[in-house]
């Protein structure tokens, strides 16, 4: 009976290892929030994470989806149910390439996969150990600084080498980015009425002299040309006209001191989780 206690520790210290490594890994990525978006998978019997059921999340129920990428390389999707499941669900393409329409097969646990593919879903306190699967991505619509307009996937994967599998599928879809701004950060509850560091502040007008009899003249808003997003695998979608002030409130925002303390906190919990792994792997050899 001891056996698979241990192994259960072992198993939820490198779920807990895996994902603060991806949160490093993932750098300077911040999760958008997604405007509408749905993810929803189903287990055969016998499958370790879905518990052979099935599960449905969308922007539309109230739940919230959040994405991130940095390169277009590794696209990783969250779910925060209005139920209180949680979920995370991670493409990688092989080495540095970028993810596009294709079928990838070989796949395995991400960010485990060396220079092939990876695939990783998780969640509900449960993670594979060893990971094979394989994804079609059909579709994917990157804009700059690691901007995801749309994305959508089907994908499948067996724990531990087994036969049971999980399937599901993911639709994304964004406005496109406006211009020179990074992705707008996720907050816990895209619905509610949540401060963000992308809600910057637009200068009002400034009022003329009310003893001036002539109104000054004031300049027309003439629209600056957005960078259109570019879709992997060929074409592209022009982006909506923004104003420059959203772009640099996000800039500020960046290298603000609650920025910079959420990066330290990160490393800080990643430094916990290895010290952690650290110690069940002791007790496990130990008690061998």
């Amino acid at each position: 009976m001891k056996v698979p206690w241990r192994r259960r520790v072992l198993a939820a210290a490198l779920s807990l290892t895996a994902a603060v490594g991806g949160l490093l890994v993932a750098g300077t990525a911040q999760a958008q929030t997604v405007s509408t978006g749905s993810l929803s998978f189903r287990g055969d019997s016998g499958d370790y994470i879905s518990q052979g059921k099935s599960y449905s999340y969308s922007t539309g129920n109230g739940d919230g989806l959040t994405v991130s990428s940095s390169t277009g390389s590794t696209v990783s999707i969250s779910v925060n149910a209005y139920n209180g499941d949680w979920w995370t669900l991670t493409f990688d393409a092989p080495g540095t390439q970028v993810l596009v329409p294709r079928t990838y097969t070989a796949a395995h646990r991400h960010p485990f996969n060396g220079t092939g593919p990876g695939l990783d879903l998780s969640g509900e306190g449960r993670g594979c150990n060893e990971l094979t699967g394989s994804f079609t991505i059909s579709k994917a619509v990157f804009g700059p600084q690691g901007y995801v307009q749309t994305f959508d996937a089907t994908f499948e994967q067996h724990c531990e080498g087994g036969d049971p599998a999980a399937r599901g599928e993911v639709h994304i879809s964004n406005r496109p980015p406006p211009s020179g701004a990074a992705p707008k950060p996720a907050t816990t509850r895209p619905r509610a009425a949540t401060t963000s560091p992308n809600a910057g502040t637009k200068p009002s007008a400034t009022p003329t002299s009310r003893h001036s009899a002539t109104p000054t003249s004031r300049p027309s808003a003439t629209p600056t040309s957005t960078p259109s997003a570019t879709a992997a695998g060929g074409g592209n979608t022009s982006a909506d006209d923004t104003d420059a002030s959203p772009a640099a409130a996000v800039r500020n925002s960046f290298f603000s001191p609650l920025f910079l303390l959420g990066v330290v906190l990160i490393v800080l919990a990643g430094l916990v989780a290895v010290a952690g792994l650290a110690v069940v792997l002791g007790m496990y050899v130990r008690r061998q």
